[in-house]
């Protein structure tokens, strides 16, 4: 096993979360599409464990949330509520609560960096 990079990481998480964030935001703009499925991301850990990510489409007239090639996929029928008479599963509730928990998970993020980034100053300069 290599050295770990942490800013790496952090990065690769940062990814992450605005692949999600679009994923989310592409469900919601498309609460009222007649056939859309409710998508997701992988989980970060299944992300770290596969450098490769590549984006799936299921619709050309659907949004397109691959700017940096994360894969996103259908959500699970289990994960989802309910299915409108259009066949749409969007579930507005769910998307806002995603879209709180990666703005938890960017801020938490941030908080880290910026904490890698003061104890190698610290170290680079010699003390406190």
């Amino acid at each position: 096993m290599g050295p770990v990079n942490l800013f790496d990481i952090a990065n690769k998480q940062a990814d992450w979360l605005a692949t999600r964030q679009k994923v989310v935001a592409s469900n919601v703009a498309n609460v009222n599409t007649p056939g859309y499925k409710s998508r997701d991301v992988k989980d970060f850990a299944a992300i770290l464990n596969n450098d490769t990510m590549a984006m799936t489409v299921t619709n050309s007239k659907h949004m397109d949330v691959t700017d940096n090639g994360m894969e996103a996929h259908a959500m699970r029928p289990e994960d989802t509520i309910e299915t409108t008479h259009s066949g749409n599963n969007v579930n507005l509730e769910e998307e806002m609560r995603k879209g709180g928990e990666i703005g938890q998970q960017m801020s938490l993020n941030t908080v880290i960096v910026k904490a890698f980034h003061r104890m190698m100053m610290a170290t680079v300069k010699g003390g406190s």
